[in-house]
């Protein structure tokens, strides 16, 4: 584990002077653990938030606030960041709890975004703002080229294709909200008349449906 936790130090850009704020961000949220784990979290989730606001400002001076917003949902949903988080082998260097295993393995896209926000949170703690937004602007940069126009709302996608089929809007329903308050996730169940039902997670009602509304699309071939 030391190996891979010092490879994942230099995909980092960054030596930590304390190296057990990164183990702890590494280890998923169980008993003594869990306060700070989730702190961590939060705490990355909004320097991710921040430092890609501030690429996409930079980048796309002529687009509009809206653009701008589908974009930046596009960048930090869950797949995204799992996806960035695999590709720099955060999920070798894991700890699983036993208590932990079966949700991890139930949606492992979560709890790999999850880690990989924790991890930005102790970047930041300990390298500061600078050196959490070189690594994010290394590894979403490319990402962001990738999208030449602003991507389409997934539930809004979904709105005109059914609507195309002459069929009655999707209908959302909240299955269930799991926990604590200041970090809930949420699951979301969408219904389209002949069509199976699709959920979808997310950290608010809104990511939750437009996650469930995508998978929706991916199913039907519509995207």
């Amino acid at each position: 584990m030391k190996d891979k936790i010092e490879s994942l130090c230099k995909e980092l850009g960054h030596n930590f002077s304390d190296i057990s704020i990164l183990r702890e961000a590494l280890t998923l949220a169980s008993g003594s653990h869990k306060a700070g784990y989730e702190r961590l979290e939060f705490l990355g989730d909004r320097v991710l938030g921040l430092a890609i606001s501030d690429m996409l400002y930079r980048t796309y001076k002529k687009e509009s606030e809206g653009s701008l917003a589908r974009r930046h949902t596009s960048l930090v949903r869950t797949e995204t960041v799992a996806m960035v988080a695999k590709s720099i082998g955060i999920e070798d260097c894991i700890e699983v709890p036993k208590s932990e295993k079966a949700n991890m393995e139930r949606s492992p896209q979560t709890f790999l975004c999850d880690v990989c926000e924790a991890v930005l949170g102790a970047l930041y703690i300990d390298g500061g703002y600078e050196k959490a937004f070189k690594f994010i602007d290394r590894h979403w940069s490319r990402l962001m080229e990738e999208e030449k126009d602003p991507p389409v709302d997934s539930k809004t996608m979904l709105q005109e294709w059914v609507q195309k089929q002459k069929l009655a809007l999707p209908v959302y329903r909240v299955l269930q909200i799991k926990g604590p308050d200041h970090e809930p996730t949420f699951e979301i169940e969408v219904s389209v008349e002949g069509y199976a039902k699709i959920k979808g997670i997310g950290r608010s009602k809104r990511q939750a449906e437009q996650d469930a509304a995508e998978k929706f699309l991916s199913n039907t071939g519509v995207k």
